[in-house]
């Protein structure tokens, strides 16, 4: 795979470097609510912009359906990598001149983007290609999609690894070749059903496996507990029962909370009290892990080795139950183990809560991405670098 630096000694001044970026970035209206993406895309570019290439960057936003919308107009971010970089970035279609970017809007305005039709994508890369001399893929967060911009166009162009890709592929490959043990890892989030193979693939890998957020309560029916009103996918029961029997086969310690806040409704001023994972009410819904859970998931987390986290313990935007995502990161970052945030949620939650992005060995940019390299999935936006 040849990467970014094996361009630069090619040489690249006057040369036109499209460079496919990761900036699906969370808007409030037009003001960018988390800059991590964004911040993340600078280095490959500004590389890029100081060795005199002519840089077009192609990325998207959101879902679009296809067509043209402007509340997902990547001008906002436009904007802010131009701060980031200390140069103006406009959106157009063209390169400019040496050592200038131009940012492409967004990409999935244009239907082929993510056509199931290999030829309606081929067309749109052939038209990208057109405007490139070189191709450089560093929006690992897309790198799962077989895409015009992403995988398709790397077969029209001399093609390069991103800075940022080749550091996402070198922390997965620790995660699955190169694991020291204890290797524990925490799973939250919403839906049992994002993960299944994930935790599929994961239980032959792992030592522990700690469960929360709103898949808590899917893992809790399945042995038999009742859950209130709390977030549940009665269609996965019986899979998830599958994966307690599965990790109690295999010797995988596979730990759920012991106790939650349990609230009144769903809202950030909700009235709660703590209950245990076995006294949920029934006129309740429980929004985060409790603090017997939160004590319980650190020290299991103390003595760890490696830890990959993807998901947070409860409803982290609400400040009354940020608490059991906040003690995860807590753990992590005083933890002396290799440890990988796996993007999304969780990334955003580090931020949004103030803790120090670098006290984490590597926050992932791609969640989704991170999790179908774990599933044991090949990445298709990766696997085309590889080729000649």
């Amino acid at each position: 795979m040849k990467t970014l630096g094996d361009l630069i000694a090619e040489g690249v001044s006057g040369r036109r470097v499209l460079v496919r970026a990761d900036l699906n970035v969370p808007l409030d209206g037009s003001r960018i609510t988390d800059d991590g993406r964004v911040r993340a895309s600078v280095p490959t570019i500004k590389a890029l912009v100081d060795a005199g290439a002519r840089v077009l960057v192609a990325a998207h936003l959101g879902r679009p359906k296809g067509e043209p919308d402007p509340q997902f107009s990547l001008a906002p971010v436009a904007a802010r990598l131009g701060e980031l970089l200390g140069q103006t970035v406009e959106i157009g279609t063209e390169t400019a001149g040496d050592g200038t970017v131009v940012l492409l809007e967004n990409i999935r305005f244009d239907a082929r983007e993510t056509s199931k039709d290999a030829a309606e994508r081929e067309a749109l890369a052939d038209e990208l290609a057109a405007k490139a001399d070189a191709f450089v893929s560093d929006g690992f967060g897309v790198v799962h999609r077989k895409q015009a911009s992403v995988y398709d166009v790397a077969k029209k162009l001399p093609h390069y690894a991103g800075g940022l890709v080749l550091a996402e592929v070198e922390v997965l490959r620790k995660l699955t070749d190169d694991t020291r043990r204890p290797y524990v890892v925490v799973l939250g989030g919403a839906k049992v059903s994002d993960k299944l193979g994930v935790i599929e693939n994961l239980l032959t890998k792992v030592d522990r496996l700690l469960v929360g957020g709103g898949m808590a309560y899917t893992f809790l029916k399945a042995q038999g507990h009742e859950v209130g009103k709390s977030l549940l996918q009665e269609d996965q029961i019986d899979k998830v029962k599958g994966f307690l029997a599965e990790a109690e086969k295999r010797g995988v310690e596979l730990l759920l909370p012991v106790d939650f806040l349990a609230a009144t409704g769903f809202s950030a001023d909700a009235d709660h009290t703590v209950v245990a994972f076995d006294e949920i009410p029934a006129d309740r819904e429980c929004l985060d892990i409790g603090p017997a859970s939160r004590e319980l998931f650190a020290s299991k987390l103390a003595d760890a080795k490696t830890v990959f986290w993807n998901g947070p313990m409860g409803v982290f935007e609400f400040e009354k139950f940020s608490g059991g995502t906040r003690a995860v990161a807590e753990a992590l970052i005083a933890s002396e183990a290799f440890t990988v945030v796996g993007g999304g949620d969780s990334a955003a939650a580090v931020r949004s809560l103030g803790l120090p992005e670098d006290g984490f060995s590597h926050i992932s940019t791609g969640g989704g991405a991170s999790l179908e390299y774990l599933e044991g999935k090949e990445l298709p936006g990766v696997s085309v670098l590889e080729e000649d």
